[in-house]
């Protein structure tokens, strides 16, 4: 590459192709890409030949300046824009940087931005300006138009392959290449054949020129700036192509010698039946062929000798380039060429299920689609929730069995030659791709012989003898075993498709599956290629098809309970009827099955619409009576049905619909698939609110291109998402995992977009600076899935999609938000920060923000600005103001509405939203249920913390100047006299006092709630979720309030013993698997330490703001003094415990007992007054804060010391030595006083009058956040302790959320009834262990933080065991201490957690470091600098570029930002800042910072985003 190539090239190469969809003006480009799309009557692909699919060519921004009409070699080109991220079609990899031209030569003024441009990369250029000129680009987002190419010429097959492939040609058309032996031809050898989707129906090999060679050529035409150049290039040159000799001659021999190896392996019958089938597939074991133990095990010990560079400790430069080498190796084999993960024998390997993100876009109603490893893979879909399932929900276990045969099968009824199928004179088979029956399991190839030989090798290990006899049935023949289908699952990151090439029918199938996105109606699609490789030209395929969906349920109310139940009394209900005949079933019940007086009949139903690609105009017939496919054999297993009867004769025939579940085949009638062609059949499965509405939905999925279009589009949504964090690193595994970690936790927590950007204005501004600025969170859900089939996931079919979420999977997933996209600016923290009652707790379920306009005027302005001002309009006008004023609405219940009651829009519905959204106000919105999880409250200071990392300057206006209302719940906590029972033991051997229902509905908190009802919808107004005063005026307190109001709550609520935080309010904390801890009046450390944090910033913001004062609600202030007076009685005591053993019973001192009392009693006072607040307020001045928090930080630490000294204790013995703070605590009362009333249930409540302390083994999660108040020593010396302690799982490398809980009650909780090493009990908790590692990167524990990586944290640790893609996280990873072997190491519950958000904390502070923005201390202004955390090995090596260029690193910084850093010498850049910046303008300039931190000014433009280009720094 030429060393003069400018910096600005290797930023904008990073620039991603689509916007993201929450930047800028990021809901408008979705507006505008919506209009477009809207506007085709048909998807004809001759439309646009100049735009690759499905990776549409784009700008990025916009071309200020026309190119030259000519280029040549020495042209340099000026633009206001990054246009070098459309001049090269190579993989980021390939590229090198060298030094820019900036200032210097080239006729570039110092000021400038100068890009030179090559002969190489001209017609690119020349490209997009054709583009342009013909329109089919749009200006201001850069994204391609929609049409496609067609699949039938060159450009469109050339242009189904990735972009690292991709070579533009000066006539602007575009060939692709090999380059780095990337480059394959497709033939039938399966093991040369890419994962691709399959669009193309002949063989791409003859369309694939040579990359390397048509580069060469390009230099060729160019001519050298300087004669230096000129050698320098052509002495490359000769090096290059002698390189390439040497190291082809080298792997020609290789590769004989492997053969010879192969041939002496096998034997001669071995190589004749490997080269009987060589033209479809190879016949090795089925086994991953990923395997890399000795990469993964050289990476483990190198890693013990990182050196931290700050040190001046730096590694042989070979060795550390050796390093990077080992770590970049395990990717190989595990991606296709599209950036797919692949499993190949996917149906042999271990069991695990996925799901598809069920995202549909922002004008698109998703459906929710889960599969498994098994048969074809999808196990279940449907609409909403799994009540409302198309294809029946399944939990994993069931789903592993049933898939293969209830879900989506196809049969082939074929033959090659004679006159039709089942004849005498032809080759006729019967074949089912994906038949269970043939799956490739390894303990079929343990005998290579016959197989009674493998009887035989059976009868050896049996004890009696070898007396038992293997059916032949069971054990086939060596022969028959070699020729069964391989099979491949390919897991992109919104579509999953399988493989199956079948050697002896010469036959390749391939199923894709994907959500339809940015449709009206929502369909789940299949696409089903059939190919023919057989290499005889004169023996063409004929097959009838059946494809389709074995069972598929009909529309009728919620129904997944009622399938488990009464599934045969609901097939009285079901019913088929016809749209058309034949092609368009419509599954729906009669009525809902109620037994109800009020009937609802159902007019609602699924669809199931089908074509063959090439044919779209013309729908296949649907076969619906499961009897005609599969006769009598109820169990599915075999098509009977075909055995003697053709499919046409099935589809000529009479079909029964009526009392029974139905299938859904789509049937394909005497196909003929010449050799080297394939054929497509797409079908799309949904739900239509009518059966006339089908039709209507079949006119719009026949348009040319439709199904392949929208294929694109699903990709590129989910990679409009994913680009926000786009990382480059030397690692393919972990850039990937980053990109897939942020889609997970974007799918938890939302993924927010912008919603009131009217004007250009607004474009720049945050939230906190523009109130017409929205934000709105999409695509959310509560993850449940098949492993976690706990949980009620709820996907609305709507516009804007979302769903509800838990708080805390919320609170932790929106984390990172404002640090990934500033303009969010405090929307997150003063949204969960409304959330705190004024009873210190916080309701369950967070729903998506409502938005209300109650000014009449305003509404009739915005319906008049919709729909028009004429007379005729008048009636849509009246009706969109009145939905308008008629209460609170979402975006996407906006748009049912409107389509409900036909209101015409004279704007675009996107248009309208904004419009509405910029006037309208959002209130936060959440559901209080069946109790208060201890640990809610824990997360504020998180999404603070993130918050002032990029908005330091506004933290005094954030903590003062604004007033947040309090939550309002019905559910209120009982007082101790109400709650503490007398009740037996688990095992009915003794008395005991415990906690038990906690909560109540309390019924005049409803009657309040009542009076806040909107007339006209009969809903809750906001109002009633906001808590009022006895004037009826909502109470309000700025946020420094509510953190103060919090503080004294908690402080109020610690246990007798003055440890840990009482889980009084009828859930633990973040371990909810310790339920019956709640019952044994438990209490946890890590609420006390995370109280610590809070009191420390609170202390810290007062001091800093001495000026203001704190305004609390008085009642409050009672509570307060209540405090303090329990303080004073108490004294100065410290009560430390003695010296523990294991007979030591630790009573509660009575002064402390009694000062709990007196403060348990205050609190529950307080609680008691909340329903009628006076309204009256007082203030505490700043010194006033300071030195009550400094008495309870007292009086906190003093707690802890008493916890370390009583300790914990484990089945082994020796962890309460070690020095690790204990975690739980229960509470015995071993006296007690009846106070003669009978709980709910019948138990004798009573008083508590004296306790004991019990105390449990280690847990991880004390430990976890106790380091969050030490420092790096203290740190250092834990982390030290843990790795001794029964936490560290010593063979896997991990740590386990508990030590050994062998021997404890059950009554602790469920996670007691688990097997060891399973899920609570003694796992590997992936959140907590991230939370874990997470603390040692925050302490700067480099070295330890990226020793634990390559052992502990994906996508490092060992593929094989893990079973699952590498780049998805599991919830659970079973430890060594499950008792089955061959599942430790083994990750489970996939994806949707709370590690996501860890990981993405970790990636900042890798990439960013912890505090880009901070206040200088001796100017007072604001500044910024990158400090990142990066190992060496993480950086991506290219010996071509010039010294200081050589190691690099990109990514994302605020979505946007192009970073690159540079390091100058091999060395791990530990919290170390650069010693210059390059950073570049969208207008074209480019400014130098020499030193370490960015000026104000500059700091704050990269902070409004849109300024800013791309940043390098230089280390």
């Amino acid at each position: 590459m030429n060393d003069q190539q400018s910096i600005d090239e290797e930023c904008c190469t990073m620039t991603s192709e689509s916007t993201p969809l929450h930047v800028n003006t990021a809901h408008g480009r979705e507006r505008e890409r919506r209009n477009r799309s809207a506007s085709y009557g048909s998807y004809d692909s001759t439309t646009i030949t100049n735009i690759t699919y499905p990776y549409p060519l784009t700008l990025t921004n916009i071309i200020a300046t026309s190119p030259p009409a000519t280029f040549d070699s020495t042209t340099t080109y000026r633009s206001s824009s990054c246009i070098l991220s459309t001049l090269s079609s190579a993989s980021n990899d390939d590229i090198s940087i060298g030094p820019g031209n900036s200032g210097n030569g080239g006729g570039g003024s110092s000021g400038s931005r100068s890009i030179s441009i090559s002969a190489a990369s001209t017609p690119m250029v020349s490209n997009v300006t054709k583009a342009l000129e013909n329109g089919n680009i749009n200006n201001n987002d850069g994204r391609a138009l929609p049409p496609l190419p067609s699949m039938s010429s060159q450009q469109s097959i050339l242009s189904q392959l990735p972009p690292r492939h991709r070579v533009v040609h000066s006539d602007g058309s575009s060939s692709t290449g090999g380059g780095g032996g990337r480059g394959r031809n497709n033939n039938n050898n399966n093991n040369n054949r890419s994962g691709n989707d399959n669009d193309n129906n002949k063989s791409l090999s003859r369309h694939i020129p040579n990359k390397n060679k048509n580069n060469t050529s390009n230099n060729r035409n160019s001519e050298p700036r300087t004669k230096r150049a000129a050698c320098r290039h052509s002495l490359s040159s000769r090096i290059k192509i002698s390189t390439t000799l040497i190291l082809l001659i080298l792997g020609l021999l290789l590769c004989i010698c492997i053969i010879a190896k192969y041939f002496i392996l096998l034997g001669p019958s071995s190589s004749k039946r490997s080269t009987s089938t060589s033209t479809t597939t190879n016949t090795r074991h089925p086994t991953i062929p990923r395997n890399n133990n000795n990469s993964n095990s050289n990476s483990n010990n190198n890693s013990n000798n990182v050196q931290n560079n700050h040190e001046g400790q730096n590694e042989n430069i070979t060795e550390l380039i050796e390093k990077q080498k080992s770590r970049r190796s395990k990717a190989e084999g595990l991606f296709d060429e599209m950036g797919r993960y692949v499993f190949e024998d996917y149906d042999a390997l271990p069991t695990f299920s996925n799901f598809l993100p069920g995202v549909a876009g922002i004008y698109g109603k998703p459906v929710w689609s889960f599969y498994v490893n098994r048969g074809q893979g999808i196990s279940s879909f449907g609409v909403k929730s799994k009540d409302f399932p198309i294809m029946e929900f399944h939990t994993a276990n069931n789903a592993y069995q049933d898939t293969p045969l209830l879900g989506f099968r196809t049969f082939y009824q074929g033959h090659r030659g004679g006159v039709g199928w089942g004849k005498s004179d032809g080759e006729s088979f019967l074949v089912e791709p994906f038949d269970p029956a043939r799956t490739r399991f390894a303990q079929l190839y343990s005998s290579r012989n016959t197989q009674s030989s493998s009887s035989s090798s059976l009868k050896k290990n049996r004890k009696d003898g070898g007396k038992m006899k293997i059916p032949p049935s069971l054990v086939p023949g060596a022969e028959e075993a070699a020729n069964y289908p391989t099979r491949s699952m390919f897991i992109g990151s919104n579509e999953m498709q399988i493989r199956e090439v079948d050697s002896v029918h010469k036959i390749e199938t391939n199923v894709s599956y994907y959500t339809l996105p940015e449709e009206d109606f929502g369909a789940f699609v299949r696409r089903t290629t059939i190919a023919n490789i057989d290499d005889k030209s004169d023996r063409p395929l004929h097959l009838s098809i059946l494809d389709g969906l074995a069972r598929i349920q009909p529309v009728g109310g919620k129904l997944n309970y009622q399938l488990k139940t009464i599934g045969r009394t609901l097939e009285g209900w079901m019913g088929v009827d016809e749209a058309d005949h034949g092609t368009m079933p419509f599954f729906r019940m009669s009525t809902e099955p109620a037994d109800s007086a009020a009937v609802v009949v159902e007019e609602a139903g699924h669809f199931c619409l089908s074509y063959i690609e090439s044919d779209e105009k013309e729908f296949l017939p649907i076969v619906y009576d499961t009897s005609k496919v599969f006769g009598r054999d109820s169990s599915l297993t075999r098509p009977l049905g075909l055995f003697d009867t053709t499919i046409e004769d099935i589809v000529a025939g009479e079909q029964y619909g009526s009392a029974k579940t139905s299938s859904a085949f789509a049937a394909a009638r005497d196909v003929i698939i010449h050799p080297g062609q394939s054929i497509t059949i797409t079908t799309f499965y949904g739900r239509a609110n009518s059966i006339t509405d089908v039709p209507v939905i079949a006119r719009r999925i026949v348009q040319g291109g439709f199904a392949r279009y929208k294929l694109s589009r699903a990709r590129e949504l989910v990679k409009q998402i994913t680009e926000d964090v786009e990382t480059k690193t030397g690692n393919k595994l972990f850039d990937g995992m980053v990109q897939q970690m942020y889609l997970d936790n974007s799918l938890r927590g939302g993924v927010p977009v912008l919603l009131g950007e009217i004007d250009d204005i607004s474009q720049s501004l945050s939230v906190d600076e523009d109130s017409r600025i929205k934000v709105y969170h999409l695509f959310s859900r509560i993850h449940g899935d098949l492993e976690r089939d706990y949980n009620d996931f709820v996907i609305e079919p709507t516009f804007f999609s979302e769903g509800p979420g838990n708080f805390r999977d919320i609170a932790q997933n929106r984390r990172n938000d404002v640090i990934i996209n500033p303009r969010i600016g405090s929307f997150n923290a003063k949204l969960f920060l409304t959330f705190i009652q004024m009873d210190g707790y916080n309701p369950l379920s967070v729903e998506a923000v409502v938005f209300t306009i109650d000014d009449k005027n305003e509404c009739d302005r915005l319906a008049a600005d919709a729909v028009g001002y004429a007379d005729g309009h008048r009636a849509d006008r009246e009706a969109l103001a009145g939905v308008l004023c008629s209460g609170s609405w979402r975006p996407g219940q906006l748009a049912e509405m409107l389509e409900k009651q036909n209101i015409f829009l004279m704007r675009t519905l996107p248009e309208l939203i904004d419009n509405v959204a910029a006037s309208a106000k959002t209130s936060p919105m959440a559901v209080s249920k069946d109790g208060y999880w201890a640990d809610h409250w824990t997360y504020y200071m998180d999404l603070i913390e993130s918050y002032l990392q990029i908005y330091p300057d506004r933290e005094e206006k954030f903590l003062y100047d604004e007033l947040l209302p309090y939550f309002f719940s019905s559910r209120v906590v009982r007082p101790r006299a109400k709650k503490y029972v007398l009740s037996r033991s688990y095992n009915g051997q003794w008395h005991h006092v415990r906690q038990l229902h906690p909560t109540f509905e309390d019924s005049s908190r409803l009657e309040q709630m009542r009076h806040y009802v909107n007339d006209s919808s009969g809903w809750y107004k906001t109002e009633a979720h906001y808590h009022h005063n006895k004037g009826g005026t909502i109470v309000k307190s700025a946020p420094i309030a509510k953190l103060f109001l919090l503080a004294t709550v908690k402080f109020a609520t610690r246990d007798a013993y003055g440890m840990g935080i009482e889980y009084e309010g009828g859930k633990p904390g973040w371990n909810d698997a310790m339920n019956g801890l709640v019952g044994m009046l438990g209490s946890g450390m890590p609420e006390s330490y995370e109280l610590k944090v809070l009191l420390n910033y609170l202390k810290k913001a007062a001091g800093k703001y001495r000026r203001r004062v704190i305004v609390v609600p008085e009642e409050l202030a009672a509570l307060i003094g209540k405090i303090t007076d329990a303080l004073d009685e108490l004294g100065d005591g410290e009560y430390i415990p003695p010296i523990q053993t294991k007979t030591t019973i630790n009573k509660v001192p009575s002064d402390l007992f009694q000062y709990w009392d007196t403060v348990a009693t205050a609190r529950e006072e307080y609680r008691s007054d909340m329903i009628s607040l006076s309204g009256r307020v007082i203030e505490y001045s700043s010194s006033d804060v300071i030195e009550i928090i400094d008495r309870w930080i007292c009086q906190v630490d003093l707690g802890i010391a008493r916890a370390h000294t009583i300790g914990s204790h484990g089945f082994e013995g020796g962890d309460e030595l070690l020095g690790i703070t204990p975690t739980y605590f229960s509470f015995n009362v071993t006296k007690w006083e009846r106070t003669g009333e009978m709980s709910q249930l019948g138990h004798p409540l009573v008083n508590a009058m004296e306790m004991t302390v019990g105390k449990f083994p280690l847990f991880l999660e004390g430990v976890v956040r106790m380091m969050k108040t030490l420092d790096k020593e203290h740190a250092t010396s834990i982390y030290n302790a843990v790795k001794k302690s029964g936490l560290r799982d010593e063979k896997l490398g991990m740590y386990t959320l508990s030590s050994s809980l062998v021997g404890q009650s059950y009554d602790m909780g469920r996670m007691m009834a688990f097997s060891p090493g399973w899920l609570e009990n003694q796992s590997v908790w992936t959140h907590m262990s991230y939370k874990y590692y997470l603390e040692l990167l925050r302490k700067g524990m480099y070295d330890d933080f990226f020793t634990e990586m390559e052992s502990g944290m994906l996508p490092f640790i060992h593929e094989k065991n893990y079973g699952r893609s590498l780049l998805e996280c599991s919830s659970f990873i079973a430890s060594s201490a499950f008792v089955d072997p061959t599942m430790r190491g083994q990750g489970f519950l996939p994806r949707l957690s709370g590690t996501t958000a860890e990981f993405l904390s970790m990636w900042v502070l890798m990439m960013v470091g912890p505090s880009p923005y901070f206040i200088n201390d001796e100017t007072g202004v604001l500044e910024m600098q990158l400090v990142p955390a990066l190992p060496f090995w993480l950086f991506r090596h290219d010996p071509t570029a010039v010294d200081n260029k050589q190691h690099s690193i990109r990514f994302k910084l605020f979505s946007s930002i192009d970073v690159v850093y540079f390091l100058s010498q091999p060395r791990n850049l530990f919290g170390v800042a650069p010693e210059k910046y390059e950073i570049g303008l969208r207008d074209g300039s480019k400014i130098v910072v020499e030193g370490p931190t960015i000026p104000h000014h500059l700091a704050m433009n990269i902070r409004r985003v849109v300024f800013i280009q791309y940043i390098v720094a230089y280390f």
